[in-house]
């Protein structure tokens, strides 16, 4: 796993963020089943709900762009310790790869890695009967 050059990637999607109100500015990279890595920063709203996280943003451009496979995701913010996906960020991203290799990086080089299915153990499941996916399907 390159993760130096997804946390580069990330580095420079956090510096693209729309963050007036915050002033927290998060980058992401994620990395898809074919080598392409999809950037996304957070970009605010005043009406707070609206906002749009870097994590999803990346998940939105990749999708948008055929991917459905991801292979890992660098998330880079200005905290120490470094901030981990928020739990949208976390659900969405267990639609799509449920152990997903994690690694939050900040400015300073300080660096965590995780898997996803240890920040979100108990996503949320449509029931089978229903057409739902199963937490390893």
């Amino acid at each position: 796993m390159d993760w130096d050059h997804l946390v580069d990637v990330a580095t420079r999607a956090r510096e693209k963020a729309y963050a007036p109100y915050s002033r927290f500015q998060v980058g992401a990279a994620l990395l898809t089943a074919d080598g392409t890595v999809s950037p996304g920063c957070n970009v605010e709203n005043r009406s707070f709900g609206l906002c749009i996280c870097a994590e999803r943003g990346a998940v939105q451009a990749a999708v948008a762009a055929g991917h459905r496979e991801f292979l890992a995701i660098a998330v880079v913010t200005d905290t120490s310790p470094p901030s981990t996906p928020c739990g949208m960020c976390r659900e969405t991203l267990t639609e799509f790869a449920r152990d997903l290799p994690v690694l939050v990086a900040n400015l300073r080089g300080e660096r965590q890695e995780h898997r996803l299915r240890e920040l979100h153990p108990a996503p949320f499941e449509w029931p089978e009967e229903l057409g739902g996916k199963t937490q390893d399907g």
